[in-house]
């Protein structure tokens, strides 16, 4: 559970719930680019020595539980992993070869919170938000 890591001169074990959303909060993430993401999201993370413990992929938003080293921002981890998918995701999909201007494709911003201690915690509601926003839909249809 506890994954304490060195570097030359400290130990450590960051870790953070991040979510995002696409751009106009679309329902987009489905299908292909579902499974590609994931893939995507994996390398960007190891291209910054970070490491994704948990994720989930929801058509309207990303959750993701983040190990991210001390001597990483993680504001620029995410923006990274943000702006590098965003361009993935125009070369795979919509067929353009550079990228001159910047792709769109997620909203600015993003939510981050520490985990701290309740690590598994953090873990079961990724896990499960999925079929929190199904009961929530459902719910919804009641009224």
């Amino acid at each position: 559970m506890h994954d304490i890591h060195s570097l030359a001169h400290s130990k450590w074990e960051c870790k953070y719930h991040v979510v995002w959303i696409p751009k106009y909060r679309r329902k987009a993430l489905y299908g292909d680019l579902r499974k590609n993401l994931r893939e995507i999201f994996h390398e960007l993370a190891r291209q910054r020595e970070c490491r994704i413990i948990e994720g989930h992929l929801l058509r309207d938003h990303v959750h993701m539980l983040i190990e991210i080293p001390p001597k990483e921002r993680v504001s620029e981890v995410v923006g990274y992993i943000k702006g590098k998918s965003a361009i993935a995701i125009a070369r795979i999909y919509a067929g353009k070869k550079r990228n001159f201007r910047g792709e769109n494709f997620w909203a600015r911003g993003y939510f981050v919170t520490t985990v701290g201690l309740d690590e598994t915690v953090v873990q079961e509601y990724i896990r499960n938000q999925e079929k929190e926003d199904v009961r929530l839909d459902q719910l919804n249809l009641q009224y």
